[in-house]
């Protein structure tokens, strides 16, 4: 309804047409994902109302068990056989598959069932940064094979001890394009701009987000105004303007090109 009444400044995104319509007339595009396959409880048929009211991408797990798979922070048994006619669901109806928070078995599993383009949204190689919702080259690498894109992530402790620095971002993009191939890197910040509901939320759910992982308050993030900043740093260590094009937009449109209907 907000963005109905503020039809000006946003749109509703349903369509790759949508997103051009929108830097066409300067304004923000909107669209939806859910963050773990909770949201369909045991109804799998729920995937399509989902996609009909803009949900466009849908995490299989956030951090912890569900009954499609694993977290990242949880004893990971693997996708279930709900998983997998979920992941049918979505590749019908034209939802991109995302496996941040995702656990390794799981993962995998994904990888091998999945025959659409799979999406990490928002993680970090966890070459540069040993943490638990980082990911290992070996599924990067599984990520680009589907031609999907690992998009990075811009919070602190994701890229290093809490550290928000262009030049630390810009290490973990080149990292993750020297895997993956500059193709099949994008952007994920995960910016949040109310610190404050952040931070009570992540002491008030100590099961998603234990204090011993990194998640305390006062998190640095990689904030969008940075953008070009960022963009120049990677031009500055050899990438092409036609990769960080990519990197900034184009390579998830091609994704939503393929997979959205």
């Amino acid at each position: 309804t907000y963005i109905q009444t503020h039809a000006d400044k946003y749109l509703l995104v349903h369509s790759v047409e949508d997103i051009r319509d929108a830097k066409r007339t300067d304004r923000l595009g909107v669209c939806f994902d859910l963050e773990g396959g909770r949201a369909v409880g045991d109804l799998a048929e729920l995937v399509e109302p989902y996609y009909r009211l803009g949900v466009r991408w849908m995490l299989i797990a956030y951090n912890k068990n569900n009954r499609m798979g694993g977290g990242c922070q949880d004893d990971d048994t693997g996708l279930t056989a709900f998983g997998r006619q979920v992941i049918d669901e979505m590749q019908r109806v034209g939802m991109v598959i995302d496996l941040s928070h995702t656990g390794y078995r799981t993962a995998r599993d994904v990888f091998d069932y999945a025959h659409s383009p799979v999406n990490y949204s928002h993680s970090n190689p966890n070459a540069i940064w040993e943490h638990e919702r980082n990911v290992p080259d070996e599924l990067i690498k599984a990520c680009a094979d589907t031609g999907g894109v690992f998009n990075l992530n811009g919070i602190g402790f994701f890229l290093g001890d809490n550290d928000n620095s262009t030049e630390t971002f810009v290490r973990h993009a080149d990292h993750a394009a020297s895997v993956a191939g500059p193709e099949h890197v994008g952007i994920g910040l995960d910016y949040v701009f109310d610190r404050e509901d952040l931070d009570e939320y992540l002491m008030s759910h100590p099961e998603l987000f234990p204090p011993d992982k990194g998640y305390t308050g006062g998190i640095k993030m990689i904030e969008p105004e940075r953008l070009p900043e960022i963009a120049k740093a990677l031009s500055k260590i050899g990438w092409s303007d036609e990769n960080i094009i990519g990197f900034l937009g184009g390579n998830n449109m091609r994704v939503a090109e393929e997979v959205w209907k």
